[in-house]
Formats: C-alpha cells, structure tokens, sequence
C-alpha cells in the first residue's frame, strides 16, 4: 500500500450529535447495527475492539444470500482522538466477493460539530483504483444504516429522559 494510490474522499453530515456519531463507529453493539452494504451483518460474537492508539477493531461481515462470503476486518489504529478522529490502516481478508483480492487501505475518520447538534463526517481512504468505486457505494449503503441507528439512539435516549422526568 503507498500513499501516492487514488484517495476515496467523502463528506457526510449526519442529524445526530458528534459523541453519537463517534460512539457509532467506536462501541461493538453500535457497529454491528449499521456496518457493511445493506444485507450485510456483523456476528456480535466475532467483533473484538480495543480503541486507543495502537489498538485494534476486529470484526467479520456476512451476507445472508451468500453465507460462504466472510470478509475478515482487521484495523491497526495508528491515531486516536476521543470523540474527534480514528485513523489506521484497514486489511481485508477472508473470502471476498468476485473479483476482489484481499487489500489493505489507509483510513482516516473524522468527526466535526455542525449547526443544530448535528455531525460532518470526513472519511479519507487511499486504496488501489479499481477497489474506489465499490468502496464508496459501500459507504453509501452503510451510512443509510447509520442513519437509522443513530436516529434509533437518539430516540432512546429521548424516552430514558422521558421516563427520568416523568419519575422525579
């Protein structure tokens, strides 16, 4: 893997506070609800995280249709800022879909305050040119689950202060 490969670079802002948004990509329960291409899941028992710098996040994807495919997640986190950026190098492995080797990429995340409590994500991602555009169709589907999970969150914790209010 060099740096001077094509660089995948996208903005996203999502409604939803930036410790949310952070959490979303930093705690195993919240990932395995939105990661991966829609009909993807992630097994909750084969996720293993250790966030700080030179820590880890572990963890396998499936397809339902096709249970055979496993793709194998492995991220060396190089860089770490609580709440603000996660940065390391992504290999991927296992048994991949048609015409996709294993690879490895280098993957910066970084998460910025936005108007009215809400988040922009900046994802940058230098990968070989053929894996850029089935990379960033696989962002799009995921971050459409991410919607859904922090939006799922946030009404959580609306209900919990509910209920708090409504007890005192």
């Amino acid at each position: 893997m060099t740096t001077t490969t094509p660089q995948l670079v996208i903005s996203r802002v999502f409604d939803a506070p930036r410790e949310l948004v952070y959490r979303a990509f930093t705690d195993p329960d919240h990932l395995a609800a939105w990661w991966g291409p829609t009909g993807n899941s992630l097994p909750r028992d084969e996720i293993e995280f250790d966030i700080r710098p030179g820590g880890y996040q572990r963890w396998t994807e499936v397809n339902p249709d096709n249970p055979g495919l496993r793709v194998h997640i492995h991220v060396d986190l190089l860089d770490i800022a609580d709440g603000e950026l996660l940065e390391g190098v992504m290999r991927v492995s296992g048994r991949l879909q048609e015409s996709i080797e294993p690879f490895e990429t280098r993957l910066r995340v970084e998460f910025h305050d936005e108007a009215d409590g809400r988040t922009r994500l900046e994802i940058r991602q230098w990968l070989p040119e053929h894996l850029t555009q089935p990379s960033e169709e696989g962002w799009r589907q995921a971050f459409t689950k991410l919607d859904a999970t922090v939006a799922s969150l946030q009404d959580r914790a609306a209900d919990h202060r509910k209920v708090g209010a409504w007890q005192s």
